[in-house]
């Protein structure tokens, strides 16, 4: 999945992005608030972490804005008030979760996986691709009952093609879901990566098409 954290603190970011990344997920990094309130009206990601002590725009305002134009994207907030009202605030502008600092890394994951799989309690748990089955919470590519064991990269382009249904997929869109926003990789990795996919789920009736200069779309027998 891909998360946007909106911390200050440099080295505090830089672990939390470590170890998110470490977990499979991409993190873009934004470190003031008013940078954060332009970049979350198309940043793309399935869920924010946000702290409140933010140079410019606080973090507060900032989720108060987001919900305001019906962005329900999961947020935590990041904090260092302990205080019961000060939790009160945040939770009545419209945080999902709300996280004292200091805190564990592992506390922090276990949040992000509790909410992500909250996010997927409306739509189906399994959906079917092709031949397979997706298992949206737990990030699965199923045959029958046995995992097709994909590397974490290579899921998140996964991830990125089938959430578009059909439809092109830039080079740029898939590396920024696997990497995050502006992280220095190279584009070609993308085509590794969506060779290495092809080969191994075209078996199961899925499909992964070029379009030259365009980019990719992921297929499957049931939608041609």
């Amino acid at each position: 999945m891909r998360i946007t954290l909106i911390e200050d603190n440099a080295s505090l970011a830089k672990g939390i992005r470590y170890c998110l990344e470490d977990t499979g997920h991409a993190v873009d990094l934004v470190s003031d608030g008013d940078t954060a309130g332009r970049y979350l009206l198309d940043d793309g990601a399935d869920l924010i972490i946000l702290d409140i002590n933010l140079p410019g725009t606080d973090g507060l305002t900032l989720l108060t804005q987001m919900r305001q134009r019906g962005d329900i994207r999961p947020v935590i907030l990041l904090t260092a008030r302990a205080k019961t009202e000060d939790r009160v605030i945040g939770l009545d502008a419209g945080a999902d979760d709300y996280l004292i600092k200091p805190f564990e890394m592992a506390e922090l994951e276990a949040r992000v996986r509790a909410l992500l799989r909250r996010r997927t309690i409306p739509q189906l748990q399994f959906q079917e691709v092709g031949m397979l089955k997706y298992d949206v919470a737990g990030r699965q590519l199923l045959d029958g009952e046995t995992e097709i064991d994909l590397p974490r990269r290579e899921m998140s382009v996964f991830e990125c093609l089938f959430a578009a249904k059909g439809r092109l997929v830039s080079k740029n869109t898939l590396l920024d879901h696997a990497y995050g926003v502006g992280t220095d990789v190279a584009d070609t990795v993308v085509e590794v990566y969506v060779s290495r996919l092809r080969r191994r789920l075209s078996p199961f009736g899925i499909q992964i098409r070029t379009q030259r200069g365009l980019g990719y779309q992921l297929l499957t027998e049931s939608v041609e």
